[in-house]
């Protein structure tokens, strides 16, 4: 594939992007208005007056048409303008740049750790059919993979709150004013292992199934056959042979692998306490907050189509015969 050639599939790409942001974050917007309630909901008690709330839903734009905040809310993000948070009365922009590097933090450990133990054990299984390791690691597989991350931050933080060898939430401790960058460090990797774990169990255990099938596929191939009738070392074979062609199938998902934990991080952050995108998210469809359940959309799903074009990527350097055809 030409250079410009690569750079027109990038500019496709990045268009089907900005569509699926558009398009997710206005149903959020949509759906959103049409759950029972709005922002004001909370003062409709006893003894707060109707013309009180009134006053509010005008102060905060409610008292007009879908169609008129929509058009608003559209020529706002043109101009990167997410709109104004009801219940923070904050921009949505700040709050997203505060908690959305909290969730990528998250999610990368997350990935990275269920990407190395997920491959590593998909090809151990496969390519060592004899002894107890394959049994064993389908076994653990079987169970992670049925493990919502839910329930694995549950039960995760039941194991931290019994035995106190982890923090059950939050992002640091209470205590961190007088520490070093180092100690700093330390203490948020520390609240981080829980979480993280949680997140990576099941991706891990998914990662292997795929790459564990891929690679007896790609073991079974006549040329990996070849290769070692010609006496190359097994090791090779497996690493240097089969390895580049089962790794595809595991690129081509990876986009949707990225929306698995990004769905899955937001559980884990209302359990956990941590202050990331999940939270935010939860906190704002419970005030009806609409421009902040949109602002937190589009993060999510701006996550998820870079997720997916770097699993295009990844799957034009890996093989040849998608950057002939493209």
């Amino acid at each position: 594939m030409s250079q410009r050639a690569f750079l027109r599939y990038l500019l496709r790409r990045l268009a089907f992007a900005l569509v699926l942001v558009f398009l997710v974050s206005s149903g959020a917007l949509l759906l959103t208005h049409l759950a029972p309630g709005d922002a004001t909901s909370e003062l409709r008690r006893p003894g707060v007056r109707d013309e009180t709330v009134a006053l509010e839903r005008a102060k905060l734009g409610l008292d007009r048409s879908f169609v008129a905040q929509y058009m608003d809310w559209v020529v706002g993000l043109a101009r990167l303008d997410l709109g104004r948070s009801t219940r923070y009365g904050r921009p949505v922009a700040d709050l997203l740049a505060e908690r959305t590097g909290n969730t990528a933090l998250l999610a990368a450990v997350a990935l990275s750790v269920a990407s190395v133990v997920g491959l590593w054990a998909g090809i151990a299984s496969a390519s060592r059919p004899a002894g107890f390791a394959r049994p064993l690691i389908s076994g653990v597989s079987i169970v992670a993979v049925s493990v919502p991350p839910l329930l694995a931050s549950l039960l995760l933080a039941l194991l931290a709150a019994r035995t106190g060898w982890f923090p059950v939430g939050g992002i640091s401790s209470v205590d961190t004013d007088g520490l070093s960058w180092i100690a700093r460090v330390i203490d948020v990797t520390w609240h981080l292992a829980l979480p993280a774990f949680a997140v990576a169990l099941p991706l891990a255990a998914t990662i292997d199934r795929l790459q564990s099938r891929a690679m007896e596929e790609a073991l079974g191939a006549t040329y990996v056959r070849a290769a070692v009738g010609r006496g190359i070392p097994w090791r090779r074979v497996v690493w240097g042979h089969a390895l580049p062609v089962a790794i595809r199938p595991v690129l081509g998902v990876y986009g949707i692998i990225l929306g698995g934990v990004f769905s899955g991080s937001f559980a884990v952050e209302i359990v956990t306490a941590w202050p990331g995108l999940g939270q935010l998210m939860y906190e704002a469809l419970v005030s009806r907050d609409i421009y902040l359940v949109s602002g937190c959309a589009i993060a999510g799903s701006l996550f998820l189509a870079l997720g997916n074009l770097f699993s295009d990527v990844a799957l034009l350097v890996v093989d040849p015969r998608l950057r002939a055809s493209s």
